[in-house]
């Protein structure tokens, strides 16, 4: 929400926003069972319709840490693509 409240949102809008994303949970069923209810920390639920434009916000400043390594966005899913030549850099490009 942090960079919700940098745009230039009407109030309405950022608070309506901001309730769609509190108090948000996730179960599973399969099998006529239902799994035990987890809160989603996420900051882009998937399939919502609030989804891409909230991805776009969120995703917007990320960069590759190490020069030669790529990242790619695309929906709702961020890559970062690591060539052999720069495979030392792994562990940190997935850190931050």
């Amino acid at each position: 929400m942090d960079k919700m409240a940098q745009l230039e949102l009407p109030d309405q809008t950022y608070n309506w926003i901001k309730d769609f994303f509190d108090d948000r949970s996730h179960c599973t069923r399969y099998s006529g069972k239902i799994s035990t209810c987890a809160d989603i920390q996420a900051s882009v639920i998937q399939g919502s319709g609030l989804g891409p434009a909230t991805y776009m916000v969120t995703a917007a400043d990320l960069r590759p840490v190490h020069r030669g390594n790529k990242m790619v966005k695309f929906a709702d899913d961020t890559y970062v693509i690591v060539p052999a030549e720069n495979s030392e850099t792994c562990a940190i490009a997935l850190a931050c």
